[in-house]
C-alpha cells in the first residue's frame, strides 16, 4: 500500500518504466469529465448490483431459514453458495455463452416468438449487473440468512395473536428486525463490486468503464503507473467513505430497534 501511495504522487515520464518526482498532478486530472464519470458509473454500478442481489438474495435467505425439512433447507444452502466453487473468470465466460447474440436468454426470447431480433446484453451496463448479481448473491445470501436465524419467533407470532397477517407481521416485525443483516449484505455487494475487475472487463468490453478497468488499461496498456495508482488510492478512499457510512447506518437501525 506504501508503494502504490508513493507512485501516486510521483510523475509520469512518457515511454519509459521509471518515475518522476513529487506531484499533484495525479489527482487533479482525476477530476476530468472522463474519470468522473468512470467514478460514477462504477458507484451507480455497485448500487444496482447491491439493490438486485437483495432483491434476488433476501426470498433465498428467508426460504432457507424457514424451510421446515432439513433437505429443502440443505438444497437452497447449496443452490446458494454453488457460485463460490467456481472462479470469477470460469463464472464470467458462462455469463457471455448466456447475454450473447446467439445465446441462451436470446435464443429462448426469440423461439417463443416474443423478440424478432436479438437483444444487445453484452457490452451492457445491464449485462454487467445480471453477472454481477451472480457473483455477489452468495455472499449476500449467507449474510441474510445470518441475520434472520437470529429474530426470535416468538415475537411474529405475538404480532399474529394480536391480529396481524402473515404480511403485515413480516413488515412490521421480520423486516425491520432483519435490518442488520440487510445493511451489511447490501455494504458488503457494494464494496465488493466496486473492485470487480474480470467481469466488468469480459462483460462490459471496455464499454462500461469502472476503476478497475481504467487501472489496467493506464498500467498495463499505456504504463502510466503513476496516475494508475491515484485512481487505486482514490476508489480505496471511496470505499472507506462508503462503509463509514455503511456503519453510521447500522447504528442508527440498531438504536432505533432498542428504541
Amino acid at each position: 500500500m506504501l508503494a502504490i501511495l508513493q507512485y501516486s504522487v510521483r510523475s509520469y515520464i512518457p515511454g519509459s518504466l521509471e518515475v518522476g518526482g513529487f506531484t499533484f498532478d495525479n489527482f487533479i486530472s482525476l477530476l476530468r469529465p472522463l474519470y468522473a464519470s468512470a467514478f460514477l458509473e462504477t458507484v451507480l454500478l455497485s448500487l444496482y448490483t447491491a439493490i438486485f442481489t437483495l432483491i434476488i438474495g433476501y426470498p433465498l435467505a428467508y426460504a432457507m431459514i424457514r424451510a421446515r425439512k432439513s433437505w429443502c433447507r440443505s438444497t437452497i444452502l447449496i443452490i446458494s453458495i454453488t457460485p463460490l466453487f467456481l472462479g470469477e473468470v470460469v463464472r464470467t465466460y458462462s455469463w457471455i455463452i448466456v447475454l450473447g447474440s446467439t445465446g441462451f436468454i436470446n435464443s429462448l426470447l426469440m423461439g417463443v416468438g416474443l423478440i424478432e431480433r436479438p437483444l444487445r446484453l453484452m457490452f451492457t451496463q445491464l449485462g454487467v449487473v445480471i453477472a454481477l448479481v451472480h457473483v455477489t448473491l452468495p455472499i449476500m445470501v449467507l449474510m441474510l440468512a445470518a441475520g434472520l436465524s437470529h429474530i426470535d419467533r416468538s415475537y411474529e407470532r405475538a404480532a399474529i395473536s394480536l391480529g396481524a397477517g402473515p404480511v403485515r407481521a413480516f413488515l412490521t416485525v421480520t423486516l425491520p428486525l432483519s435490518m442488520p443483516g440487510i445493511v451489511a449484505g447490501t455494504m458488503t455487494s457494494f464494496a465488493w463490486t466496486f473492485s470487480a475487475f474480470a467481469t466488468p472487463q469480459l462483460i462490459g468490453g471496455g464499454q462500461v468503464n469502472t476503476i478497475s478497468t481504467l487501472v489496467y488499461q493506464l498500467g498495463f496498456s499505456s504504463l502510466n503507473f503513476p496516475f494508475a495508482a491515484s485512481l487505486s488510492i482514490a476508489g480505496l478512499v471511496l470505499t472507506v467513505i462508503v462503509l463509514w457510512l455503511a456503519k453510521r447506518v447500522t447504528n442508527a437501525v440498531e438504536r432505533l430497534g432498542v428504541n
